[in-house]
């Protein structure tokens, strides 16, 4: 039997896709005190109502849509944050931690957003002070490691592993260049990770229906080939 990937273990992915997919089950139950814990804007929902031509009812279901995408993008973060910390070479840390994964053989430590815009310009400032605290601090356990800052989604198809620049709070200027800190597209990343396997990305995207059918008949994905087409916009239709 052919095993999904190359690149990591098969119980190990069909582990990591059925906890997102066990916490995306669990985010659509209904839970009234879960559902009220952010407050909601009373006056959106007026005009909501009104702009889209829906009734209280619509508008509902749709916010408890809403609400469980938003529990399920942040689980698909977390998905990739074990995916890379579960092949050969790399560990994952704890959850809270600055970082995310760490591969101590090849000196590289890297902190995972799903999206290029999670972090806003502030935090990614805190971010790059953070990482260079760690890669020149004498004596640090990271200490002359490349700190890598992965933009899964980026904010065009575009291959990119950058100096980390991003601007300071006060004064508008960028942090001072850092060879060991740098900003990496997913894509780009995961080759990375892998050891230069070039569409690794593409091929844990392309095997994800297959793991779903496996891990249950219920989450069978149909048309496929519609999502495999925005796969290309985000990360190859430059």
């Amino acid at each position: 039997i052919m095993p999904y990937l190359t690149f990591i273990d098969d119980q190990k992915i069909e582990n990591i896709v059925r906890e997102v997919l066990q916490k995306g089950s669990n985010a659509k139950k209904w839970n009234k005190k879960q559902f009220y814990k952010n407050a909601i804007d009373p006056f959106s929902i007026l005009f909501e109502m009104s702009s889209f031509s829906i009734d209280f009812d619509t508008w509902f279901a749709n916010e408890k849509i809403r609400q469980a995408q938003k529990t399920l993008s942040n689980c698909v973060g977390s998905f990739h944050q074990n995916i890379l910390g579960s092949l050969d070479g790399w560990e994952q840390l704890n959850v809270g931690g600055i970082i995310d994964v760490v591969s101590h053989e090849r000196k590289i430590i890297a902190e995972i957003k799903n999206k290029h815009n999670t972090l806003k310009a502030s935090d990614q400032c805190v971010m790059y002070e953070k990482l260079h605290d760690m890669v020149m601090t004498k004596g640090h356990i990271y200490k002359d490691y490349v700190a890598y800052y992965v933009e899964i989604i980026p904010k065009k198809p575009e291959r990119y592993d950058l100096l980390f620049t991003p601007p300071k709070n006060l004064t508008g200027s960028k942090c001072h260049p850092n060879p060991l800190i740098r900003k990496i597209d997913g894509y780009s990343f995961y080759t990375l990770a892998t050891g230069g396997i070039d569409d690794a990305l593409y091929q844990l995207f392309s095997v994800l229906p297959e793991v779903f059918e496996k891990i249950s008949p219920d989450y069978r994905i149909l048309k496929t080939d519609v999502v495999k087409d925005i796969f290309r916009k985000t990360y190859l239709d430059s």
